[in-house]
């Protein structure tokens, strides 16, 4: 190593150094998160000088900057807030459904101390934790019996090992879906140990497949809703009503998995068909499996009902507990379920829900406060044009649905959309955009009210930052 080179590093300050300046500016930070953060920034600034030679790398103040970045960092939540701006009202990346605010305050209310999680109040005794929201579920379905677990998947899951282990499984190949993370109905069913049968083809599937598929070692039709794809053209496919006739009459089990399952009917707001999970259960199906979280609008969550007799093989299960919700979910979803008692409060105080039926009108009126508020911050060379738009309902339903909208498109002059979304991702909070027709895009059905302030912190934030960082390589 030349002198030279040497005398540099020489002058990088020292980590005790670092840490006598970091303390008044970081009060409450623990001292070993401080001593890892100045000890980080010195190596850091040690490895940029070695490739640079540049001597501002040693500065005593841009090395105390680079620690204070890095304590920060750490000390700021991996799970964060995030303002959705992508149009996407079920977006699983963004954890799928907003809870309503009475959702939060009796989830706040219940954990905040104890709760009669197990415990039967009327007897004084040990109780079941899923007759907190049995009697609910079955108000709102029609179904005999009904139990919770983690989520959707699980549910299917533990209905194949409960009531079909070592034995086949009738399932058109149309509907052998794989939903998100690579997980498919195939792969599930041979964990359960339940055997796969397929009839039928990828576009057709008669009753008379399902008559003929059933043997001495079939235990039940399994129907899966295609819920996040479709096939059109030349297609045939068997009504969940003539699965469970079939079914019956064999003396053999009809299950249904609705994947993201809904209690309303969306075809009243203008929705292509979608069955809900009350059609189902009057299907005659003895179990149908759905999500809590998707168009819910609840807690993950993997909801099952059905008959009395085939819900009890299921409940008691040894896998059942290992796949139990806990006290939180529990309390998320029995709220939300309260709130679908009275099915028009619920189009507006369920978030999701609220979300997707609102009409094209209010949304743009939402749109144009935003864009009117965003050109008062006068903001050097940013372009702001409410777009219309389309939206989707994301969490693996409806995808052919199209939700007609109204975005905000900005564009920022000699940056290009891509770099504005980075900027707007790396913010704090972080807004999420998306890029369409050379412009970011912040769609307003799934910014709320409360959102406003906050996007227009962040795109202020982001422009500044823009403006500052020349055209460098951005760093957030």
């Amino acid at each position: 190593m030349s002198d030279g080179l040497q005398d540099l590093l020489c002058n990088l300050p020292s980590v005790d150094r670092l840490l006598a300046l970091l303390g008044p500016g970081l009060a409450g930070a623990p001292r070993a998160l401080l001593i890892r953060g100045a000890r980080e920034a010195v190596e850091a600034a040690r490895r940029r000088t070695l490739e640079t030679r540049d001597p501002r790398h040693t500065e005593e103040t841009a090395v105390l900057e680079e620690a204070k970045r890095r304590v920060r960092e750490a000390l700021r939540p991996n799970l964060r807030r995030v303002v959705n701006g992508t149009g996407v009202v079920v977006h699983t990346n963004l954890g799928r459904s907003p809870l309503a605010p009475s959702v939060l305050a009796f989830i706040e209310e219940t954990a905040s101390g104890y709760s009669n999680l197990e415990f039967d109040l009327k007897k004084g005794g040990r109780g079941i934790r899923y007759s907190v929201v049995e009697p609910l579920v079955k108000e709102l379905t029609g179904a005999e019996a009904a139990l919770v677990v983690n989520n959707n998947a699980g549910a299917v899951f533990l209905c194949l090992k409960a009531l079909a282990e070592g034995r086949e499984v009738v399932v058109s190949r149309g509907e052998l879906v794989e939903i998100g993370g690579a997980f498919r109905v195939p792969d599930v069913m041979a964990q359960s140990g339940a055997l796969l049968r397929e009839i039928g083809t990828t576009n057709r599937t008669h009753p008379r497949d399902y008559e003929a598929a059933i043997g001495e070692n079939t235990a039940m039709l399994l129907k899966v809703h295609t819920s996040n794809f479709a096939v059109v053209g030349f297609t045939s496919s068997v009504s969940m009503a003539e699965v469970a006739g079939i079914a019956k009459r064999r003396g053999i089990l009809a299950m249904e998995d609705l994947g993201s399952g809904n209690l309303v009917d969306f075809s009243a707001y203008g929705f292509a068909p979608e069955p809900t999970v009350q059609d189902a259960v009057a299907s005659g199906a003895d179990v149908v499996c759905f999500s809590g979280d998707k168009m819910l609008g609840g807690p993950q969550a993997g909801i099952i009902v059905g008959k009395n007799e085939v819900l009890d093989r299921v409940k008691h299960h040894p896998l059942n507990r290992a796949l139990r919700i806990d006290k939180l979910t529990l309390a998320a979803l029995e709220a939300t379920l309260r709130l679908y008692r009275d099915p028009r409060a619920a189009l507006e105080a369920v978030p999701v829900l609220a979300m997707l039926t609102a009409p094209e009108t209010r949304i743009r009126r939402r749109a144009q406060k935003l864009a009117a508020r965003l050109h008062s911050l006068g903001i050097p060379g940013l372009e702001v044009r409410v777009v219309r738009v389309t939206s989707r309902v994301g969490g693996g339903a409806l995808p052919r649905q199209d939700l007609p909208s109204a975005a905000c498109s900005l564009t920022l002059s000699g940056k290009s959309a891509a770099r504005l979304e980075e900027a707007l991702r790396g913010g704090d909070p972080p807004v999420i955009g998306r890029i369409e027709n050379g412009g970011l895009l912040l769609d307003a059905r799934t910014l709320t009210e409360k959102d406003i302030p906050l996007a227009l912190r962040a795109v202020r934030a982001a422009c500044q930052h823009l403006a500052a960082s020349g055209t460098g390589p951005l760093a957030v």
